[in-house]
């Protein structure tokens, strides 16, 4: 077998094709989680603890040169070592809900597997029962 007839197998098993479909659909679900936490979660967060704006909170490491601004997008231009958290707060709440709803989707996916699973048929019983079952029936005969 050649290598690209291997890797045409390979690349068109349904797996892979499974794979960067949800991948694709990944990277978009992420877009709307983003979204989800950037425009609509933390500003409610943020209203909650008195307007804070998570994306704003930094600290900074080192010197600020004259003539820079003491806000974050500036600091960081001018090279001014920056420990941005807020940020840092802002995507593990982004990654808390994305965990959180992906964690609903696979529990409801597996119970609607379940219930689709048929009950597995029962065995048939084993020979020697049979056997007794038939001199039983034959007993009862008159």
């Amino acid at each position: 077998m050649g290598f690209m007839t291997e890797f045409r197998e390979f690349a068109v098993k349904g797996n892979v094709v499974d794979l960067a479909v949800g991948v694709i659909i990944g990277g978009a679900f992420g877009k709307i989680v983003d979204s989800l936490v950037k425009d609509v979660i933390m500003p409610l967060v943020g209203l909650v603890f008195g307007k804070l704006d998570f994306s704003n909170l930094y600290l900074v490491l080192g010197q600020i040169p004259p003539g820079v601004n003491n806000n974050l997008a500036d600091l960081q231009k001018a090279g001014v070592p920056v420990l941005a958290y807020g940020n840092f707060i802002t995507i593990a709440v982004n990654f808390i809900i994305l965990a959180f709803v992906i964690f609903v989707m696979v529990k409801q996916i597996n119970r609607l597997r379940r219930n689709n699973e048929a009950a597995p048929a029962p065995a048939a019983p084993p020979e020697d029962v049979m056997l007794l079952r038939e001199i039983r029936d034959s007993l009862k005969r008159p």
